[in-house]
């Protein structure tokens, strides 16, 4: 890589000489360290054929891709996978992180982190952690991540808070635990967490591939709602509660990472270089990959994260629609899953003649009851080797 640093200097000069359309630095840079986990989530969102990319940066890759983004402007990081514990080189790239002035941020199911890790990660500088919870009972946690993990991540909360970490905890909400979002506020308050991120399952990846299980109905959505704010109204700064409403419950998108290579970066396992999360699945883009391009060609220059940047690459409705600049015509992976075609609108959007799959998909959500005609499928090897096998072009997009 470092043979490559030198030669994007011309073309990122000419960016900030306006001969080009301005592109800002990215912001946030997302470390995937590794697609390995040990649990087994039905709405993780790596890809559905996570198995078909098992080669790993290894420590010197990511160091040196760290020291580019920094330089590039990057400010925060998270390390995330897959589970990063699993990488025993994690501290090394904290303690890098800090001296090259990331905030950091430590993506987890807490699965690994021991005391002793814990004290070797605070003094490599780590400054946050986000601590993943399934549900507030046990029963349905252990079930939605397939593991016996819930009292572990219970022990593990109280000793970040001894630690001294601020602690987001993170909870997926679908059908299955949107009516316990009362006690998933009043388990995240007697931990002590500073944040509660109740993230609304966004229908990609595995979520996708178990859509007809998770998607919730108009009702659950509405009434967990109103129970968050009924709590932030209660309990004021004690806790601050993130609750974003699941896109398929919109009539407008939401501007997605706001905006394709716009503010995020993010890095998989074995290097390849996304605009968001699921971007690897779209048909038609040769993602970059740090090993042959530099950070600053990627973000730059590389024909995928310039694709859907800006407003110029909108077809109809979009094109003429006096709202693109808000939401930037949604999300291109949902749009290409969804329709076939990721230059489409966002079919979230009710002004895309497309809109009626989604509004389909949640009928079918509040009228199937617990009749679902495919078993739900458990991120694991095994599931990601068959579904690869059956359909490899449906598990990249998924």
């Amino acid at each position: 890589m470092t043979g490559t640093h030198a030669t994007s200097t011309a073309t990122a000069s000419e960016h900030a000489t306006g001969s080009k359309p301005a592109i800002a630095p990215p912001l946030w840079l997302l470390a995937e360290l590794t697609y390995r986990c040990p649990l087994h989530c039905v709405f993780c969102y790596n890809p559905v054929d996570y198995t078909a990319h098992h080669h790993e940066l290894d420590t010197g890759e990511w160091i040196d891709v760290l020291r580019q983004a920094r330089a590039l402007g990057a400010a925060q990081l998270g390390f995330s996978g897959g589970e990063p514990l699993l990488r025993e080189d994690l501290e090394v790239l904290v303690g890098e992180a800090r001296a090259l002035g990331f905030y950091t941020n430590l993506i987890t199911s807490g699965v690994g982190l021991s005391n002793t890790r814990l004290g070797d990660l605070k003094a490599a500088g780590l400054d946050h952690i986000q601590l993943s919870f399934q549900d507030s009972t046990q029963a349905l946690n252990d079930f939605l991540s397939s593991t016996r993990t819930f009292d572990l991540k219970k022990r593990t909360a109280a000793s970040i808070k001894q630690h001294g970490f601020p602690m987001v905890m993170n909870c997926v909400l679908h059908r299955y635990n949107l009516p316990h979002v009362a006690k998933i506020i009043d388990m995240a308050l007697a931990m002590g967490a500073e944040y509660l991120e109740l993230a609304n399952t966004q229908y990609y990846g595995w979520a996708h591939a178990n859509r007809a299980h998770l998607l919730p109905t108009h009702e659950q959505v509405a009434e967990a709602e109103a129970v968050v704010e009924r709590y932030r109204n209660t309990i004021g700064d004690a806790c601050k509660i993130f609750f974003v409403v699941p896109d398929y419950f919109e009539r407008r998108p939401k501007r997605c990472m706001n905006g394709w290579g716009a503010v995020f970066l993010g890095i998989a396992p074995d290097g390849v270089a996304l605009p968001c999360h699921a971007a690897r699945g779209l048909p038609g883009l040769a993602f970059p990959n740090v090993k042959s391009s530099s950070v600053r060609e990627i973000w730059y220059d590389s024909e995928a994260f310039n694709r859907y940047r800006g407003l110029e690459w909108m077809k109809e409705p979009c094109r003429s629609c006096d709202e693109k600049t808000r939401d930037l015509g949604g999300c291109r992976c949902q749009a290409y899953w969804l329709t076939g075609d990721a230059a489409n609108a966002d079919p979230v959007c009710d002004k895309s003649p497309r809109h009626g799959e989604v509004v389909e998909a949640v009928r079918f959500a509040a009228t199937a009851g617990e009749s679902r005609e495919q078993p739900i499928l458990f991120r694991n090897d095994a599931n990601s080797r068959t579904l690869t096998a059956a359909s490899p072009a449906k598990a990249a997009r998924q």
